[in-house]
């Protein structure tokens, strides 16, 4: 017998997904996007099938953050193993080659971690969702085709070495957009001479959402069986928490009315894109840019501004 088929309503706001071990981005936002019957969702940056922890994803209205969300900077935990490399350069992957320790200390892994802080050239994976000609890298690599990964600049802002028990260590990582902690284990093994992949890995915050308060899918079942929709829809966070790390800009009711009608508006305000704009209730009403003569142009707006 077949599944009825869901009935998907409007729905607007932020959840703060823990995202389970073995399961693509992609998988987790669809299987809680059925959960909460939302009619449009997307996510935030993809985490590894591997990795587990943060992934928020947005629903409705919020869907227009996703994109700034993506380039915030990250915080993650990984565990990696020194001295085995794979082709995926993580425990999934196949292994390419194994090479014996050296003598290592604490001394000698924070100074070749102090090498892999600020501004890198990194070479992303091979099997990653980095896009060349319009295709997946690990859809190439899948069927065995050779790949020149690219290298971009990243940025690392601080690491910490938290535990060393060779062949095992780990790391906490914060970060800026695009930087792939898999890439970091990898070039780290060859910094130390001997090779090393990522074990485990777990996203800790995304900017703004700091000190998350996240959901297991397996939590958000439970609560949808014990108190249904309402339930569920108490574990969003509204759109504004999404813009807290903006210049906000509070509107009154006349400046709101000219925003919502897509009018560019001359104020007191320092310049600045993008910036959060508020209604008089303090709802938000979507992002604008403030040029450098203080006007404001509106360009990505809540579909309920022009109620407000």
């Amino acid at each position: 017998m077949s599944r009825p088929k869901t009935k998907f309503r409007p729905l607007d706001g932020i959840l703060l997904l823990d995202k389970p071990a073995g399961m693509s981005s992609n998988a987790a936002l669809q299987a809680a996007r059925r959960l909460f019957r939302a009619e449009k969702g997307g996510h935030t940056g993809s985490l590894d099938p591997l990795a587990t922890g943060l992934l928020p994803l947005c629903f409705g209205e919020a869907t227009k953050l996703a994109g700034l969300l993506l380039g915030s900077d990250k915080a993650y935990e990984a565990g990696i193993v020194l001295g085995t490399t794979t082709d995926t350069d993580d425990a999934d992957g196949q292994v390419l080659l194994q090479r014996p320790l050296p003598a290592l200390d604490r001394a000698a892994v924070e100074s070749a971690l102090a090498g892999f802080t600020g501004t890198l050239q990194q070479r992303a994976p091979v099997y990653s969702a980095l896009k060349q000609g319009g295709e997946p890298l690990y859809a190439r690599a899948r069927r065995g085709e050779a790949i020149e990964a690219p290298v971009r600049e990243v940025q690392v802002h601080a690491i910490e070495l938290l535990s060393l028990a060779p062949p095992r260590l780990d790391i906490r990582v914060t970060c800026g957009s695009g930087t792939y902690i898999r890439s970091l284990a990898r070039d780290l093994g060859e910094a130390l001479g001997c090779g090393a992949h990522i074990a485990s890995l777990r996203r800790l915050w995304v900017e703004p959402f700091t000190k998350p308060a996240m959901f297991t899918l397996e939590q958000l079942q439970a609560l949808a069986g014990e108190g249904g929709e309402v339930a569920l829809d108490a574990c969003l966070l509204p759109l504004e928490a999404g813009l807290a790390a903006f210049p906000r800009i509070d509107l009154d009711a006349a400046q709101a009315a000219r925003v919502a009608q897509g009018q560019r508006l001359r104020g007191p305000w320092a310049a600045a894109d993008p910036v959060a704009v508020h209604g008089p209730d303090g709802r938000a009403l979507g992002l604008a840019r403030v040029d450098a003569d203080g006007r404001l142009s509106p360009q990505r707006l809540f579909r309920y501004a022009a109620a407000s």
